[in-house]
């Protein structure tokens, strides 16, 4: 079963990380939802976080993992946000088990495919050799060779812990996205159609989501309609959180 948060009471809103991400990341954004009327359910997807891993790595997989989570929990009217890589575990879900969503929200990703881009990052991770123990200091100061961006290395050494006093690790299982890359790319199936309500959220320095895009959106998410968060890259949820919130707990509240 995959590791979750539950916080609050009300209509079940599930939230998915991104690749490399963790439940942890959507904590402060968590808690503002709370407040609003929402039992919240931040979930670490599989081979992320606290929850299990595992050398089947797919979409399909992930939204089982959700589905069960789902019947475990017995959640039956859900809405769900999903940022980048969750963002398609939650457009693949909403497509495949449309009678226990009632709205998506995406963040950032699209449902077309993507060509491998995270090379830079996980040369980096692999660099780490925690044979010889290094401290975060060290970890830091090697990832940094492969990563400039320091708020991309910060969110990736939040993946950092003490797996036995003196030994570091990485609570994803990189062996598992070293092996499977590709699958990170992989559109949603062309006859996949959600017809609910759907909110599209884009950074606007992002060029994750195009407007040459929004045809193949339509076609899957037919009630979908788009939102842009001026000056936000990719973690626009983290760049400019105010705005994140104001804009998906508008659509949430319609």
């Amino acid at each position: 079963m995959l590791y979750s948060k539950i916080e609050g009471e009300g209509k079940p809103f599930i939230i998915m990380h991104g690749f490399l991400g963790m439940s942890d990341n959507w904590k402060t954004l968590a808690g503002q939802y709370v407040e609003t009327g929402f039992q919240v359910h931040i979930l670490d997807l599989r081979n992320h976080g606290r929850s299990f891993h595992s050398d089947e790595w797919s979409y399909e997989a992930m939204v089982q993992d959700v589905f069960e989570y789902c019947q475990a929990n017995n959640l039956t009217r859900i809405d769900i946000l999903g940022h980048s890589m969750g963002g398609k575990v939650a457009m693949l879900f909403a497509t495949t088990h449309s009678d226990l969503v009632d709205k998506l929200i995406v963040a950032d990703i699209g449902p077309k495919f993507y060509k491998q881009h995270h090379q830079d990052i996980l040369a980096g991770l692999n660099a780490v050799d925690f044979s010889v123990k290094p401290s975060r200091n060290d970890v830091e100061a090697i990832v940094s060779q492969y990563v400039s961006d320091f708020g991309t290395r910060q969110f990736l050494l939040k993946n950092l812990y003490w797996k036995e006093p003196g030994q570091l690790a990485f609570r994803f299982n990189l062996e598992v996205f070293n092996n499977n890359l590709d699958a990170i790319g992989k559109p949603l199936a062309d006859n996949l159609v959600f017809a609910k309500p759907t909110l599209f959220i884009r950074g606007g320095e992002s060029g994750y989501i195009l407007d040459s895009d929004l045809d193949e959106i339509r076609r899957h998410f037919p009630n979908f309609k788009l939102e842009t968060i001026p000056n936000a890259g990719h973690w626009l949820h983290a760049e400019n959180p105010k705005m994140f919130f104001e804009l998906t707990t508008a659509f949430l509240k319609e």
